[in-house]
């Protein structure tokens, strides 16, 4: 059994530059990211693509930047996704309810722009963001919660190593619907293991001439367990 008598509380989590190979991700600033992410997100598109939010329809970026602000207060911290090729803006996730007195902290808020769809970047923003909850803040656990009627989340969720832990039901009220909220975690011991195969699948060995994989994800935790 894991000895915790030592344990002392980790530091919260703060705007932080994380730096990849297809991605950097940056702390937001509403003065110089707000519009640029609300069109990343597809301008007036961005209230289907957020639909399982638990927030309002929003009229245009402004409206966007508002909601923003507003959940900065609640404690989530907004990080961005800047593609290297382009530099522009093409998604946001967030670091929220914080734990550091046990180590534990949620990524959720996570909206990928049409622009990093199916591309390297969708993997290595998620490598980056669990790397520095676990190798620089030292967390135990890594949450990721979703509407359980939001299957591409869960789809996601599962491909990136997070375990499934079960359905909260009745867990909320969002956009006047009730909302079951299906749990997934990530944690320190399994870090290592998950670590080894995000890096394996980034390595330029595992993409063509074309940039496309050779390997799934998925495919290479599995003959790393066997």
């Amino acid at each position: 059994m894991e000895d915790l008598k030592n344990w002392k509380p980790r530091p919260a989590p703060e705007p932080v530059t994380l730096k990849g190979r297809f991605v950097t991700i940056i702390p937001y600033v509403r003065s110089e990211h707000a519009e640029a992410l609300w069109n990343a997100l597809g301008g007036i598109g961005t209230n289907e693509r957020l639909k399982y939010f638990a927030a309002p329809d929003f009229a245009n970026a402004e409206d966007f930047a508002n909601w923003l602000d507003g959940v900065k207060k609640a404690g989530w911290l907004t990080e961005l996704f800047i593609d290297n090729k382009t530099g522009a803006v093409v998604g946001m996730a967030h670091y929220m309810r914080a734990d550091p007195a046990n180590g534990v902290v949620e990524v959720g808020g996570v909206a990928h722009g049409l622009a990093m769809a199916r591309s390297p970047i969708s993997t290595e923003v998620h490598y980056l963001m669990a790397k520095h909850v676990f190798d620089d803040l030292g967390y135990r656990r890594y949450e990721w919660k979703c509407d359980n009627a939001n299957e591409p989340s869960k789809v996601t969720a599962d491909r990136l190593g997070f375990s499934f832990e079960g359905v909260f039901r009745k867990h909320m009220l969002s956009r006047g619907k009730n909302r079951d909220t299906a749990w997934y975690s990530m944690i320190d011991d399994e870090w290592p293991a998950l670590k080894a195969a995000f890096e394996a699948w980034l390595d330029p060995s595992n993409f063509d001439a074309d940039g496309h994989q050779k390997r799934k994800l998925t495919d290479i935790r599995s003959s790393q367990s066997t």
